[in-house]
């Protein structure tokens, strides 16, 4: 059947969704669905009470609110939000069929989708920040680079929101096998590789090699700086960002797989391509979850020394580390390019008295 059929052709439409899903939905047997339960029911326990706790620091418990204690805020309201949903999929592995509807099938993957590029974005910000205090610490006043930073945040929601809007349309509540389920209802191949790869770049392949740019840089210039920094803050932001990767580059991955199972010429290869990403779409979308939770964990760890000073406001502790630690980054990039500063003018005048003495010479 050509695309110029499936595309006027709803039961077409649906054939090609049915024989090519390969998320949460039409599960393989054998343990797979009771390995991703087990992983959203951690990710639900540790991850929802972890989240809010941070949520509810950020908002009651810091003194002043800092351009770190904001993206972590924001970074927190994106994981919950996937919080939120887990036990819709926790029920669909369990049951293998989706009784919540049409609407919240879509929204619920809406919402993991925003939550996706949220959370990447944010950690791009948060990159960016230390990128500039260390490239360019003149740059601006602490409360210019708040409301800039808070723009920002608006920005990323908004440009997060616009870029998940795709899978409101490409996911559906179709009867199946005599079962309800939330599958893709991508028309022919071209859709699902729009979808996918659209997915990739933007929500991972795009972003992530900024982060890598950045914190490269900054390790490049702090070390001819001859600074080094053993603050536990420092490695909880650069932890977020490798658990982040851990986390989401299978799924990306799988998500290169099924482009590949719709472009390959080949039909044994293609056929192995989609079996392969149809065992393996509900444990790395499961992990993906599990990103969501594990931030938490690693706050609770870097904060664990401000535990018997500060109890229950440890986290708020954290955060205003972290942005001491910005400033320090700053200040010390300062002082270093003022010494190269101070050391060329020696050295201009150095040479001006050079000349002068050979010119009477």
């Amino acid at each position: 059947m050509t695309e110029a059929n499936i595309a006027h052709n709803p039961m077409a439409t649906l054939n090609y969704s049915i024989a090519n899903t390969t998320v949460l939905t039409v599960l393989p047997s054998g343990s797979f669905p009771s390995i991703g339960i087990a992983i959203l029911s951690i990710a639900f326990v540790v991850g929802f009470p972890g989240n809010a706790f941070i949520i509810w620091t950020a908002l009651t418990c810091m003194k002043d609110q800092t351009v770190t204690s904001m993206l972590i805020l924001h970074l927190a309201t994106a994981d919950i939000m996937v919080m939120l949903t887990t036990p819709l999929f926790i029920h669909l592995l369990a049951t293998g069929s989706w009784v919540f509807g049409n609407i919240i099938c879509k929204l619920s993957h809406y919402i993991g989708i925003i939550s996706m590029y949220t959370s990447v974005f944010i950690i791009t910000i948060m990159s960016l920040d230390r990128f500039l205090a260390v490239s360019v610490p003149f740059l601006t006043k602490t409360r210019r680079r708040k409301i800039a930073i808070k723009g920002l945040v608006l920005a990323i929601w908004l440009l997060s929101s616009l870029l998940a809007m795709p899978i409101l349309f490409y996911r559906s509540s179709l009867m199946i096998r005599s079962r309800l389920q939330c599958v893709p209802t991508n028309i022919n191949s071209a859709h699902v590789v729009f979808q996918y790869l659209f997915e990739t770049l933007f929500g991972f392949f795009i972003p992530f090699p900024i982060i890598v740019f950045n914190y490269l840089y900054i390790c490049i210039r702090l070390r001819s700086a001859q600074f080094q920094t053993k603050k536990k803050t420092s490695c909880l932001v650069i932890l977020i960002i490798i658990t982040f990767a851990l986390f989401w580059f299978p799924y990306h991955i799988v998500n290169l797989l099924q482009i590949l199972g719709e472009t390959t010429s080949n039909p044994t290869a293609a056929q192995k391509f989609r079996m392969a990403v149809r065992l393996a779409r509900p444990n790395v979308t499961a992990l993906a979850f599990l990103s969501s939770s594990v931030n938490p964990v690693l706050y609770g760890f870097a904060g664990a020394s401000f535990i018997k000073t500060a109890g229950i406001g440890f986290m708020a502790k954290l955060f205003e580390a972290a942005s001491s630690e910005n400033f320090t980054l700053r200040k010390v990039t300062q002082v270093f390019r003022q010494k190269n500063r101070n050391d060329s003018v020696e050295l201009g005048r150095l040479g001006e008295d050079e000349n002068k003495q050979n010119s009477s010479n």
